[in-house]
């Protein structure tokens, strides 16, 4: 009982941030995946989470498109080289993606995803 309450109590004070990250390790937990903060490079991996961002390269670049998938422990760039777009790859979208993890820049990258689109959880 005394647990309940500080669950409760934690989540009247929370941030809308932490509370939209207790949701998505909630949701990434439901598929089975791994949790992004728990990945290494040069380990392959099933993740799951949401579209934060979309970046599309101009015309004049070479064509790549990469988004950035949250999870509520940590976020990763998924980098598909040779498009410019594909369809259902947008922000707010729901996606469970395979591959082998790279370190980029800033942090970690997958290049080139097996990706499946998941149904909105208002539409299943």
């Amino acid at each position: 009982m005394a647990r309940a309450w500080k669950e409760r109590l934690r989540r009247a004070l929370a941030s809308t941030d932490e509370l939209e990250a207790d949701d998505e390790i909630l949701e990434a937990a439901l598929h089975g995946t791994d949790p992004i903060s728990q990945c290494r490079p040069r380990e392959k991996h099933t993740l799951s989470g949401v579209l934060r961002s979309v970046r599309y390269a101009p015309r004049d670049a070479r064509p790549e498109l990469v988004a950035e998938l949250y999870d509520g422990s940590g976020s990763i760039d998924l980098v598909w080289l040779g498009r410019r777009d594909i369809a259902g790859i947008e922000p707010g979208r729901r996606l469970l993606v395979t591959g082998r993890l790279s370190q980029g820049p800033s942090h970690l990258v997958i290049y080139n995803p097996e990706y499946r689109l998941l149904v909105p959880a208002a539409a299943s």
